[in-house]
């Protein structure tokens, strides 16, 4: 459907090297990385804004390296809007196809069509100074897919709006995904990647450093890096693996269940898999630790608690579990974890 083969480019200092995706009709693709490591440029390359090194753009079958951008069956969305503000929102929607030789009619059809997806119908008279960023976000949306573009390009879409606001565009753009439009989606925050991807690839330094099914990359990450970067705060490297422990740091010992009998490998525990108690409890967890909490870390909707067991170890807990428990910076807590909880990456 899109092929991007051996794409790479440089600017200045910046580089993108040797980028090669493949999204297949109806695919929802995240590509994950921080600021400034090219993932706007790809999007442009893709739309045919920046002319590139090397490499092909491939959409259904046909080269379109070389096509202008008009001549492109893709849509892309800025980040900020790029609403044109001089025109109302109907204006707006209206424009890509201002100047096509169909009906007014038909013309109108394809705006009330597009305004009703995006649920904007009732806006269609306002000025772009009236509007809040969620609806800046959908009048853009809308002014894309009155093109009918074969792939949508997405450039940081929810980055600048609010929680309750970042709710309602998501499930858009589920929906939008649903009605059979491939989506290129680039963002920073691995949580939209979870919410809205069906496969994910993550560039750093310019290069794509993992790509896959979603679960699989953020269930197995290949290196610290992406471990990180996809939520994941307990990633060790076992220094070695005996049986069905494995060493860490010297001296922690974990129990893990090495199946696949791994003499080296990287351990990643989630933190949502470790129970956290003041006094030792009797449970089916062959991992138990006594530590000491160094940090206690407030979020949205729970807490990362950091316990040192001779290793730091991130363990997130809900509001209702810091209040029961009493935990607090400096007090000594017990770990415990099932050895099944850990996954083992060669």
């Amino acid at each position: 459907m899109l092929e991007l083969k051996n794409i790479s480019v440089k600017l200045g200092e910046f580089q993108l090297r040797n980028i090669n995706l493949q999204l297949e009709k109806g695919d929802y693709y995240v590509l994950l990385g921080k600021s400034g490591v090219g993932k706007t440029v790809l999007l442009e390359i893709v739309a045919g804004l920046i002319k590139h090194g090397t490499g092909q753009v491939i959409l259904n079958n046909e080269d379109i390296t070389k096509y202008k951008i008009q001549n492109r069956k893709v849509g892309i969305v800025f980040q900020d809007y790029s609403i044109f503000p001089h025109l109302n929102v109907w204006q707006n929607i209206l424009f890509p196809v201002k100047k096509r030789k169909i009906s007014k009619k038909c013309k109108e059809e394809l705006v009330k069509k597009y305004a009703e997806l995006t649920n904007i119908s009732h806006l269609l008279n306002r000025n772009p100074q009236n509007l809040s960023g969620g609806e800046l976000q959908r009048v853009a949306l809308a002014r894309t897919l009155i093109t009918e573009p074969i792939c949508l390009l997405l450039d940081e879409p929810l980055a600048s709006l609010d929680v309750q606001l970042k709710g309602g565009l998501r499930n858009l753009l589920r929906r939008i995904n649903q009605k059979g439009v491939t989506i290129l989606h680039v963002t920073h925050d691995y949580e939209e990647a979870i919410a809205l991807s069906n496969k994910v690839a993550v560039i750093h330094e310019g290069e794509i450093i993992q790509k896959g099914l979603t679960k699989e990359v953020f269930k197995r990450p290949v290196n610290e890096f992406v471990a990180n970067f996809t939520g994941i705060k307990n990633f060790f490297i076992a220094e070695s693996l005996s049986e069905n422990t494995a060493k860490i740091n010297g001296k922690v010992q974990i129990k893990v269940s090495n199946k696949d009998d791994l003499q080296k490998g990287k351990i990643i525990i989630r933190g949502e898999e470790i129970i956290l108690s003041n006094n030792k409890i009797e449970s089916s967890a062959t991992n138990n630790f006594k530590g000491t909490i160094i940090q206690i870390i407030p979020y949205l909707t729970n807490y990362e608690v950091i316990v040192d067991i001779g290793i730091d170890l991130t363990v997130v807990i809900s509001e209702e579990s810091l209040t029961k428990f009493e935990f607090k910076e400096g007090s000594g807590v017990w770990a415990a974890f099932k050895s099944s909880a850990i996954k083992l990456i060669p």
